[in-house]
């Protein structure tokens, strides 16, 4: 099969070439779009990430097309309905990151929880080894409240599980049989807010989850609970977040997310493009109260960010490749 990559990286080309042997596979670093479309005019599958715009206009230019792996959980830069017109299947990684997200959802949790990060910067700054405020709490035993229970937020349980906490959850679609197999119980939002003393956040950013966390409803968790948000920033408002630090209502947040960021469409542009708000970001730190208060931690959006996860997409891509020539196709994005 002629299979063309493109916004590959060298590694990746180099992994990809042992994991396709037998096919005839074109590298390069290029997006595809109208203006070198040739690059991939004789391909009967091209493999792409979010910079390639996949219009009906570089489609016509590929009459030998058969299948778009996108190495992609999202599929906006695709057009599907004209590639469903031409008879082109699409296919996606839907996931690759659940426990890679979940785990750094924890090294946030164990940072604030046991001021880590504080206790390394006084070393770092000032040599001093005093103890004085660098006085945590346990883990074990306390409650952990789960608001999204999808992949990333199963991986959760099965840590906080771990760690021996007890584990609630809210879900604005409960699956009742995961109760069991994941030894946590579904309570209703208001119950997680008022129960837990820590707080995670493992949903999608929709309109329904816009200020999940907000003004009206931050009163309600219990004093002195952690909240970590690994998911999108603008599920939580910034305000009430601020204000419930302040007042004592959240004893601490781990952030790799803010609302400033925006709608955050797919986090593997980040590797390729930068971070699309950077330096807005800067700005929005340097006047946010959030950087300077000594029970927050805050992350670049970096959850996703390992080796593991990122060879998971090469391997399901391959995969959807492989098995798309073996007539047993996987992933596949359907235009609705």
């Amino acid at each position: 099969m002629k299979i063309g990559f493109f916004e590959i990286e060298e590694w990746e080309a180099e992994y990809l070439k042992e994991k396709l042997d037998g096919n005839e596979t074109s590298f390069t670093s290029a997006k595809l779009e109208e203006g070198n479309v040739d690059l991939a005019k004789d391909r009967e599958a091209i493999s792409i990430f979010t910079g390639s715009k996949i219009n009906s206009d570089v489609l016509a230019a590929l009459p030998n097309l058969k299948l778009i792996a996108t190495r992609t959980t999202g599929f906006d830069h695709i057009d599907l309905e004209a590639a469903k017109a031409k008879g082109i299947m699409v296919c996606s990684v839907p996931s690759y990151g659940e426990n890679t997200v979940a785990e750094f959802a924890f090294g946030l949790l164990l940072n604030v929880s046991r001021k880590i990060y504080k206790a390394f910067d006084r070393i770092r700054e000032t040599g001093s080894y005093n103890l004085e405020g660098l006085r945590g709490f346990d883990l074990k035993g306390k409650t952990f409240g789960v608001i999204g229970t999808g992949r990333i937020g199963q991986c959760s349980m099965k840590i906080a599980n771990g760690f021996g906490m007890n584990v609630i959850a809210f879900d604005a679609f409960p699956r009742g049989e995961l109760q069991e197999q994941l030894n946590f119980k579904y309570v209703p939002m208001e119950e997680v807010l008022r129960s837990s003393d820590v707080i995670t956040i493992h949903v999608p950013y929709l309109p329904s989850t816009h200020h999940l966390i907000n003004k009206n409803n931050i009163g309600q968790i219990k004093k002195g609970a952690v909240l970590i948000n690994t998911a999108r920033g603008a599920v939580v408002e910034t305000d009430a977040l601020i204000q419930g630090l302040k007042d004592g209502t959240l004893g601490g947040a781990g952030l790799d997310v803010l609302e400033e960021e925006g709608p955050t469409q797919d986090e593997l542009d980040f590797l390729i493009n930068g971070h699309p708000n950077e330096a807005n970001m800067r700005t929005v730190l340097e006047n946010n109260a959030l950087v300077d208060m000594d029970n927050v931690v805050i992350t670049p959006h970096n959850a996703f960010n390992t080796k593991e996860a990122l060879l998971r997409i090469l391997d399901t891509t391959a995969e959807n490749i492989t098995k798309f020539a073996g007539g047993q196709a996987q992933n596949v994005v359907k235009a609705e």
